[in-house]
């Protein structure tokens, strides 16, 4: 028996410490898959419902009225001048007939996001709070962000087949990392002293969380919202490889054909609605920076009648109490 184990043991240094982890993670998917099969069904019919049901409503809606409020989203947050480009850049994609494909894939971006985002911020709310979950999930957000992208298709199309869901699937899992290590940054970078002064005043540990921390923390945990719907449209391509419609799937049809035009036309176009979310995202980050933004200028009339208002109501009290001064009951 003890030779028997001896040979086992020498067989397996001498093929050099084989170690059947890919069959490991491979019995675990399908132990998985098997197992909570119902969930699964349920999230496919889910993201499915909510990127086909967003998809069809964009492609729906004239294309005209789109780049409006397109423009008018970029005009709102940001300035006038991001309202024409966006104008101008999506004019350009409809041109190139890649309108279609350019909702699709903003449909799958801003579900992607938001699954996301809604993991993500209670996530590293949570390792702010907690020294040891912070310390638990730090290795494994440094798994997710240094995997290769291709990689999360494994399990994606193992798990929901091919079509817009496997691609929401591999995009969260993706882009989760920066949403949680940005909120945790975000929270713990509020002033110790602050958060104090609230502790002092009575304030439950909730309170100091939505009326301070949260608020003060928002510029870097919409920076890292930022860095998710950045990773998820830089998804795209890969979205496409495991079937959804969209943009990507034009990129990957032009790779498959050598078809230099279509790629070049799709990947603009991913560069175009790129560059548009990163722009508003970014301005709601930091409204106060952009002072040409639509936001900025109704403040600041709604700021400068409050004072005109003022200095009436002031000039009247003054005048009204010159006349009682000057009356002729006061004068006796």
């Amino acid at each position: 028996m003890n030779g028997i184990r001896t040979a086992s043991v020498g067989e397996w240094l001498a093929d050099g410490f084989p170690v059947p982890l890919g069959d490991w993670v491979d019995a675990v998917l399908d132990w998985f898959k098997d197992t909570f099969e119902w969930l699964l069904d349920f999230v496919a019919v889910v993201i499915g419902f909510l990127v086909d049901g967003l998809g069809a409503s964009l492609i729906a809606v004239p294309f005209w009225l789109l780049i409006i409020v397109f423009a008018l989203l970029g005009w709102l947050v940001r300035s006038w001048q991001l309202a024409i480009g966006t104008a101008v850049t999506m004019l350009l994609v409809y041109s190139m007939d890649q309108w279609d494909n350019a909702m699709l894939t903003l449909a799958l971006v801003l579900i992607a996001a938001i699954i996301a985002v809604i993991i993500a911020v209670p996530l590293g709310i949570l390792a702010a709070k907690n020294d040891a979950f912070s310390a638990a999930v730090k290795p494994v957000l440094d798994f997710m962000q240094t995997m290769p992208s291709f990689v999360y298709l494994i399990p994606a199309v193992l798990f929901f087949g091919i079509g817009f869901v496997p691609g929401v699937f591999a995009t969260v899992l993706f882009s989760l990392a920066p949403g949680v290590r940005f909120t945790e940054l975000g929270i713990r970078g509020v002033n110790s002293e602050t958060v104090e002064a609230g502790q002092a005043f009575g304030a439950t540990p909730g309170k100091i969380l939505r009326g301070i921390q949260l608020p003060l923390a928002m510029p870097t945990i919409m920076a890292g919202i930022n860095q998710v719907i950045m990773l998820t449209l830089s998804m795209a391509v890969v979205a496409g490889m495991a079937g959804a419609n969209g943009l990507g799937k034009e990129v990957v049809q032009a790779i498959n054909t050598l078809n230099i035009p279509q790629g070049v036309e799709a990947g603009l176009s991913v560069v175009i609605l790129a560059v548009f979310l990163d722009r508003v995202t970014a301005a709601l980050g930091n409204p106060g920076d952009y002072k040409n933004s639509l936001i900025s200028t109704l403040r600041k009339r709604q700021q400068k009648n409050g004072a005109t208002r003022a200095g009436s109501t002031d000039s009247s009290s003054s005048s009204d109490r010159q006349k009682v001064a000057t009356s002729p009951a006061t004068a006796s």
